[in-house]
Parts: C-alpha cells; sequence; structure tokens
C-alpha cells in the first residue's frame, strides 16, 4: 500500500485535492437543492394538493439514470463538474421536499396560533417558528441527503474524469493499481460517515430543547 497516496498526474489533483474536489461536487449539489425545495415545501404544506404532483415529479426524476441526465446535459453543460452537479441537486428533492414537509406539518396548532397572535405574517411565521421546529426532519433529510450524493459524485468519472475521488477507480485499472480503487472507496466511506457526524452535530446545536441520550428523566 505504499502508493496509496500516490496520485496519478493524470488526474492533476493531490489525494487532499481529490478530497476537496469531491466534497464541493456533492455538497454545493445538497445545498441548492435546499434551498429550491424550501419554499417548495411551503407551497405544499400551504396548499395540500400541490405536495402530490410535486412528489410524484421529484420521484420519477430520481428515478432517471444519472448517465441518461449526463447525456442530455452534455451539449448544454459540457463535460464539467455542473454536469455532475446538477443531477444529484434534483436527486436531493425527492429526499428534502418530503422531510421539510412533514416537519413544518408536525408543528402543533396551538404554537401556530400563538405566533399568528403575536402578529407574525406567514414568512415569518414559517422563518421563525415552522422552520426550527423542523430541524430534526429537515436534519434527518439532508443526511440521506448528503451522504447519498457523496456516494453519486463518482460516477462523474464516465464523463471526462469529472467524479473526483472516483476517478482513482478508472486509473487503478488503467495503470493496474488496486491500491487506488481501495482509496477511493475508503476515502468516500469515510467522507459520508464524516458529514453525516457533522449534521448529527449540528441538530444537536440548533435543537438544544431535544433529550439527548444519557440524559436524565
Amino acid at each position: 500500500m505504499s502508493g496509496f497516496f500516490d496520485i496519478p498526474s493524470d488526474l492533476q489533483h493531490s489525494w487532499l485535492g481529490l478530497v476537496g474536489l469531491h466534497l464541493r461536487e456533492a455538497l454545493l449539489p445538497v445545498l441548492a437543492g435546499l434551498v429550491l425545495s424550501l419554499p417548495v415545501a411551503q407551497l405544499c404544506v400551504r396548499f395540500r394538493w400541490f405536495y402530490a404532483p410535486v412528489f410524484g415529479v421529484t420521484t420519477v426524476l430520481y428515478a432517471v439514470p444519472s448517465l441518461a441526465f449526463f447525456v442530455l446535459l452534455i451539449d448544454y453543460t459540457g463535460m464539467t463538474e455542473t454536469t455532475v452537479m446538477i443531477p444529484l441537486a434534483v436527486y436531493s428533492l425527492v429526499v428534502l421536499v418530503p422531510a421539510i414537509v412533514d416537519g413544518v406539518r408536525s408543528v402543533p396548532p396551538e404554537t401556530l396560533a400563538a405566533a399568528t397572535a403575536m402578529g407574525l405574517g406567514p414568512v415569518r411565521r414559517y422563518l421563525q417558528v415552522q422552520l426550527p421546529i423542523a430541524v430534526p426532519a429537515i436534519i434527518a433529510g439532508l443526511r440521506v441527503a448528503a451522504v447519498s450524493s457523496i456516494s453519486l459524485v463518482s460516477i462523474g468519472m464516465l464523463i471526462g474524469n469529472q467524479g473526483a475521488l472516483g476517478n482513482l477507480l478508472n486509473d487503478a485499472q488503467i495503470y493496474h493499481r488496486p491500491e487506488l480503487a481501495v482509496n477511493s472507496v475508503v476515502t468516500t466511506a469515510a467522507l459520508g460517515i464524516l458529514v453525516d457526524a457533522l449534521l448529527v452535530l449540528v441538530r444537536t446545536l440548533l435543537t438544544p430543547w431535544m433529550p439527548r441520550k444519557g440524559a436524565s428523566r
């Protein structure tokens, strides 16, 4: 395993460079999906009939293979990171929209009534009351979306070495260096575990009112 961190020059990145690239390609789409999901989820909560078609569309898009997405996008965005990140952002919607909707709908009616009585309008009530209470559900959705995105980035190796750590899988075959494949798999798994743990920490910091494991009754 002496060549575990010896990255071939054709990838134009060090190991740390590939890690940073992988995180960027994986997490920026999830962030974009979250920004898009917040207003869409609010519409789904406000107009209940809107949820079924939105969930149906996101589910259909999630079922589209990433390679098919690449073929559709490559004429417009080329063999770039953008071609990889757009499908990942779309895939995140099928997780994030239901998570946010469920979290917002879990807010007790009396809490909403109290917020309304205090003079909060729909937008302020959503941002200052509903979303904070929905944080555990939102973080749960983000955990699934982020880990899934970290895993799927590697498919980008099929379009001009845009798969970050996944590019090591291709070079492992080209140069007959299996340690590169091991590097790719182990590092990707470690990133998934690390990001998941960080999101759990964020949830803990944002929800100090929730009971903690080991806390006394």
